[in-house]
């Protein structure tokens, strides 16, 4: 990504002049290794949709952290994948960047095994029936191999509704409620996929006839 120019970048990342620059001069700038002075812990650094949601700097305590980096990992284009406390400087790079390299032409051909075995590494230590909860965008866990993932997977659904209208996945709301839900499973401490249904942040609610035991649909009605 160093080697990139801004117009490479702009290209890209599909992003204007001024934030492909800012990109580029990030990856200039790199500092290694990465520090307390020079890095920020994963968990605080990015400002998506969904760690909006999350919130982890207004509602995490200091145990809140320490088991956050047990139980979350985040998948990232440029790192694969990050523990919550994980030191990273800012980037921009997202999992669906068409990026060649000299074994394909894309962030999933780079990352390839890679991502799904570190996975698999830390359900290892997962007392009882391990579960990996999905609060992931589509773009990112396509980097993962579900077939290959050694634990059930559970994917929460969110969908919105407006006045009388049909329910329907809002993307923005989405990526929200996906991360106030990691931050209500750390939170809480939740220990089991039953106990997902009790979710009711945000005005979400849980919906039996829609949803499956692997695919649990939240519902949102809100005033037209």
């Amino acid at each position: 990504m160093a080697l990139k120019t801004p117009d490479d970048l702009s290209a890209l990342m599909s992003i204007s002049p001024a934030l492909a620059e800012l990109n580029f001069e990030r990856f200039q700038d790199w500092d290694l290794p990465f520090t307390r002075a020079n890095a920020r812990p994963a968990v605080l650094a990015f400002n998506g949709d969904t760690y909006i949601g999350l919130d982890a700097a207004a509602t995490f305590s200091e145990r809140d952290y320490t088991h956050a980096q047990k139980v979350l990992r985040i998948l990232s284009g440029l790192h694969g994948v990050l523990r919550p406390l994980d030191l990273i400087q800012p980037y921009r790079l997202e999992m669906g960047s068409k990026v060649e390299h000299p074994g394909g032409d894309d962030l999933y051909s780079f990352w390839g095994d890679r991502v799904t075995d570190a996975l698999n590494a830390d359900l290892v230590t997962s007392p009882g029936s391990p579960v990996l909860v999905n609060l992931a965008s589509n773009e990112y866990f396509a980097a993962v191999q579900p077939d290959r993932v050694d634990a059930r997977i559970v994917t929460p659904k969110f969908l919105d509704a407006k006045g009388d209208g049909d329910y329907k996945m809002i993307s923005f709301f989405a990526k929200r409620a996906r991360g106030a839900m990691a931050g209500w499973i750390i939170r809480e401490r939740i220990k089991s996929a039953k106990a997902l249904v009790e979710y009711d942040g945000a005005g979400y609610r849980y919906d039996q006839v829609r949803s499956s035991a692997d695919e649990p649909i939240f519902l949102r009605r809100t005033d037209a």
